[in-house]
């Protein structure tokens, strides 16, 4: 019996809601053929701690808003064949770069929501990932292939970019909206 290598599949949730991998899953039943296709080696619905080698394609949700996420992104670019950007916070910034209009957006961020607006315990943490002066979307940092737009896409787009991309074929997102 001839064992048919599947396509190594990533998923990352940088600073964004989580209503793009909610599209994702979906999918529903859909998932199923997809799954016949695809081995998914990392992702915050699976329990995988380090960004794997040798990915195929990672779809990420959300921008860069801290160092850690930057890190991730700069290691998930480097390992994969072919990064994808998934809904409007990692194409454009979207909510999560709102705070790029204020001048030194990641100390007055802090200070607004954890000195001003705080009644007890006014404290800015120490013990999370560094703030980066700015939000940035996906292609501001590294090299993106693929932009899925949509706040969250629809899940029947993220299958046609998917499915497209595993039949080997470009995904023509001409004329195509986040409703697919």
């Amino acid at each position: 019996m001839e064992t048919v290598e599947k396509t190594r599949v990533a998923t990352i949730w940088l600073s964004g809601c989580s209503g793009c991998h909610m599209s994702f899953l979906d999918q529903d039943e859909l998932l199923i053929d997809l799954a016949k296709k695809v081995k998914l080696v990392y992702s915050p619905i699976a329990d995988v701690k380090v960004f794997p080698e040798n990915v195929d394609v990672t779809l990420i949700e959300g921008a860069v808003a801290n160092e850690e996420q930057l890190s991730l992104l700069k290691r998930a670019r480097e390992r994969t064949k072919i990064l994808i950007s998934l809904g409007d916070c990692a194409v454009t910034g979207n909510v999560t770069a709102l705070r790029n209009a204020w001048e030194n957006s990641d100390q007055a961020i802090l200070q607004r929501a954890y000195i001003e607006n705080a009644n007890v315990n006014q404290q800015i943490p120490t013990d999370v990932p560094k703030l980066l002066k700015k939000v940035h979307p996906l292609h501001e940092v590294v090299k993106v292939d693929y932009f899925i737009p949509g706040c969250p896409p629809s899940a029947g787009l993220i299958n046609y970019v998917l499915t497209e991309l595993l039949a080997g074929r470009t995904p023509n997102m001409e004329g195509r909206s986040k409703y697919g």
